[in-house]
């Protein structure tokens, strides 16, 4: 009976940590979740809210750092609990570990790190990074905005940014469906932004309302609003290309692209890709030169064409 107990015990506080790094949890919350769990297993004796006491102290005396307050809830700070891997594991989050560090985010980073008690051999010398980012995404600022900003997008509700422009002028911005994109190494806010009237198309919505910001130029996230964003999707143009020569073999890696037809005795493969962001498929698409071809629309391949000749004519 001893050793069931023992057992009980253990199992209970790793089904207080699981619980609480779900997410911070009330104690009235917890406690019934542990009720359960005891009267599974015969223990239930009417002083839940005592043993979790108890085992959350026990918990902070082996270093858990775990945060509770009067009317707030159990919040799982850091935890130093052993993890076990194996070489593989080890070797992924060591991965991880650097190609984070080297887009600016040095404080996820360094998490990674002391979760796998990772060490500098543990590093991959046979993998280089080069993305050069712009700031470091785990200032106290900037990790600030980032979670702003994931509190609103998980409310799924319109709200403001502040934002300085290039030129250094500051502009409040109306939000609507938006996410977190990193790009190059960049990290933006890409969001509708439904009040903007577009040049290219007379039809509402459309992709030119798709607006980037990046996360280092935002001042100020605004509280969320009333109206819900107009929708959960964001606005996009089908475009069809063709890649020939040493791309004719090409397989789509996007969730956007999709193969038509492929022929291989002519070597080459049309694609259609559905994109929600006219600058970034420009861009990709003037890196491919001479080996791909936009079908339709027409305006795209009219645009594509116009660049190519101001681009030659400075040779």
């Amino acid at each position: 009976m001893a050793n069931k107990t023992s057992y009980n015990q253990i199992a209970f506080a790793l089904l207080i940590l699981k619980l609480l790094a779900e997410k911070p949890r009330k104690r009235e919350e917890l406690s019934d979740l542990l009720s359960t769990y005891l009267e599974k297993h015969g223990k239930s004796d009417g002083d839940t809210i005592q043993k979790l006491t108890r085992t959350i102290r026990k918990l902070r005396d082996c270093g858990i750092e775990i945060k509770s307050a009067p009317h707030y809830p159990y919040e799982l700070i850091e935890s130093n609990f052993p993890v076990i891997l194996s070489t593989q594991q080890r070797q992924a989050l060591a991965h991880a570990a650097y190609i984070l560090s080297d887009m600016g985010f040095s404080a996820q980073a360094s998490q990674i790190q002391k979760i796998g008690n990772l060490k500098i051999s543990d590093i991959p010398p046979y993998i280089k990074v080069n993305f050069s980012p712009p700031v470091d995404y785990s200032e106290d600022k900037l990790d600030i905005i980032v979670r702003q900003l994931q509190a609103r997008i998980q409310k799924q509700r319109r709200y403001i940014i502040r934002y300085q422009s290039p030129n250094g002028t500051p502009r409040n911005w109306d939000i609507d469906r938006c996410e977190l994109r990193l790009h190059n190494g960049v990290l933006y806010l890409f969001a509708f932004i439904p009040d903007w009237n577009s040049w290219r198309f007379t039809y509402f919505p459309n992709i030119d309302q798709n607006h980037l910001f990046r996360v280092d130029r935002i001042q100020y996230v605004g509280g969320v609003s009333d109206t819900h964003w107009l929708s959960l999707n964001f606005p996009t143009l089908e475009i069809r290309y063709r890649l020939s020569g040493q791309l004719a073999n090409y397989q789509p890696r996007r969730k956007d692209e999709f193969v038509i037809e492929r022929n291989l005795e002519s070597k080459f493969v049309d694609i259609i890709a559905k994109i929600d962001y006219w600058f970034w498929f420009r861009q990709r698409i003037l890196q491919y030169g001479a080996n791909v071809q936009i079908i339709e629309p027409d305006w795209v391949t009219n645009e594509i064409r116009d660049e190519h000749h101001k681009a030659y004519t400075k040779y």
